[in-house]
């Protein structure tokens, strides 16, 4: 077992290298390419890791040809931030987690490498939500794809295809009466306070994001993930209005939160313990 956790530990880390790869380039409709540094900097191999960059001491370029077509726009300074290895730590995790899982429900191996890709998957939405409020569709359909895949292959435990179709439905058109209403709710608003909101409530991202989710987990568990993912909003919200507080900073009106965090973290919670999940609350 504790060469499996190894095996695992590894798979991870080079999940997150790529999680990170993937988050620097695709915000940007830019292709995957090895890692630079912010100021465009080819970064070396032993820097590819934000981990091996931070123990190596190579945050920073040295003296290489910046590239100024892949310059960082979001970050002027050319040092790596914790985003690098604080990504690997959390892909690493989440990949442990679905490994205890699977150890746990007996779950074959195939079915494994499937909740392993799903794993990155959603580190790789939660870091670019965080970072730019935005889940790509870039992610999601091919994302879909191999939840359409995993549903055909292996439709046990995981739901077959009818089930995970019908779970796509259910979360797709529950979180798109959402979309809409958040804009009457926006609009309404701007009227009772006379001025214009830009702000989005909820973004068409968070629907093709349960979508996704329903696909993989299916009808009854995404039931779950949508309550889950509203609890899980309104403590992240009130978090958020505490943290500012304490901090001394103002909460301003409309200000846009990332969603999609709280959508995976309902997600991954179904697909690793869904039966557990729905026997705790429902009995079934």
């Amino acid at each position: 077992m504790l060469f499996e956790i190894v095996i695992i530990i590894l798979i991870g880390w080079i999940a997150g290298i790529i999680v990170n790869a993937l988050a620097d380039e695709l915000p940007y409709r830019r292709n995957p390419a090895t890692p630079v540094y912010a100021d465009g900097s080819p970064r070396p191999l032993t820097a590819w890791s934000g981990i091996l960059a931070f123990l190596l001491n190579q945050r920073t370029s040295e003296g290489g040809k910046p590239n100024p077509t892949r310059k960082r726009e979001y970050d002027p300074s050319p040092a790596l931030s914790w985003r690098y290895p604080a990504t690997e730590f959390l892909t690493i995790i989440l990949m442990l987690i679905a490994y205890m899982a699977a150890q746990q429900n007996n779950i074959p191996l195939a079915q494994q490498v499937f909740w392993y890709i799903y794993m990155a998957i959603m580190a790789l939405i939660v870091v670019i939500d965080i970072e730019h409020k935005l889940i790509l569709f870039v992610v999601i359909i091919p994302s879909a794809v191999i939840a359409i895949v995993d549903a055909l292959v292996l439709p046990t435990p995981q739901p077959n295809i009818q089930n995970a179709l019908i779970g796509a439905a259910i979360g797709f058109g529950t979180f798109y009466l959402f979309y809409k209403g958040g804009f009457l709710f926006t609009y309404l608003m701007g009227q009772m306070r006379g001025e214009k909101i830009n702000t989005v409530a909820f973004g068409y991202g968070d629907v093709m994001m349960i979508t996704l989710a329903g696909l993989m987990v299916g009808a009854a568990n995404v039931i779950i993930a949508l309550f889950l993912t509203v609890i899980f909003g309104a403590i992240g919200a009130l978090l958020y209005i505490i943290a500012r507080s304490v901090l001394g900073s103002r909460y301003s009106a409309f200000t846009a939160l990332p969603y999609g965090p709280y959508i995976v973290l309902a997600t991954i919670i179904m697909l690793l313990y869904g039966e557990s999940v729905r026997f705790a609350l429902m009995g079934v």
